[in-house]
């Protein structure tokens, strides 16, 4: 399970409850006891549960029943039952259900596309990159490996990821290429991975880089190009990256790859879910 600090779960309830709900409040039924059901209208993969618990747990709320991060729910299911008083059930309602459609919908996609990719090559695996919503990268986080994915790269401190704007500071592709064993002598505990066009990847391999992403190369073009650089180095660690999409990712996955990095998952359309409250 992904650590996410209590600092953080207050600041999603601060942002819909920054004080008080003034609505409750007015009304006189903060204190009336009550129950809450999230359910979807939309057949999914589920994510969010884990926040949501602690959301509930830091309002006050009993969680009665949950279905886990990752299972299929299907349209009309309820997933996630809690129970407490009236005032505490509609100060977690949204911000948990904004939870729930958000994440849940990143993780749908994320799982066809998982899907599409493990049908034809098993090991392919969907790898998201750090091209999300800036200070939702936690949440984002959990959301793509309840669909089954990996992050690609959670930030720069976990990976050497050489891009062309590196080599502009470093006089250029071929000094890189001439200064490669020195360059990998200075990251002995990590791999080191450049991203490249299809005629770099090939001098690449020969140099002995440990993985090249392979940047907006074609279907078509990207298979025997694998091929190619499988003859050079078996060892070889590939990634595709560029427009990867659901729609494509089993044609990627085919060309023999060991992993699709994508941004595609960011973008998913929130899920159409919602509650029922009743007096308890």
């Amino acid at each position: 399970m992904l650590r996410i600090s209590d600092a953080r779960i207050d600041e999603f309830i601060g942002e819909d409850v920054p004080y008080v709900d003034l609505t409750c409040a007015v009304l006189g039924i903060g204190d009336e006891p009550g129950q809450m059901d999230y359910f979807t209208r939309e057949g999914c993969v589920l994510a969010g549960t884990a926040v949501a618990a602690r959301i509930m747990g830091k309002l006050g709320c009993d969680v009665v029943e949950a279905r886990c991060d990752g299972e299929r729910v299907e349209a009309g299911e309820t997933f996630f039952r809690v129970a407490g008083r009236s005032g505490d059930l509609h100060a977690a309602w949204k911000v948990c259900l904004n939870v729930f459609d958000h994440l849940s919908a990143v993780a749908t996609k994320t799982r066809a596309m998982v899907d599409a990719a493990h049908a034809v090559n098993p090991r392919c695996e969907v790898l998201t990159t750090r091209k999300s919503m800036p200070g939702a990268k936690d949440l984002l986080t959990e959301a793509v490996m309840a669909g089954g994915a990996f992050p690609h790269r959670l930030g720069l401190s976990e990976t050497v990821l050489v891009f062309d704007h590196h080599l502009t500071f470093f006089g250029g592709f071929d000094a890189f290429v001439e200064q490669l064993p020195a360059v990998k002598a200075r990251c002995i505990e990590k791999k080191l991975f450049v991203e490249a066009d299809a005629e770099r990847a090939r001098v690449l391999a020969r140099a002995g880089v440990d993985g090249i992403q392979v940047d907006k190369v074609p279907v078509d073009e990207l298979a025997p190009l694998v091929r190619k650089l499988r003859e050079i180095d078996p060892h070889l660690t590939l990634i595709a990256a560029g427009g990867v999409n659901p729609q494509n990712a089993g044609a990627y996955a085919a060309t023999g790859v060991d992993g699709l990095a994508t941004t595609a998952p960011f973008a998913a359309k929130p899920l159409d879910m919602s509650v029922r409250m009743r007096r308890a």
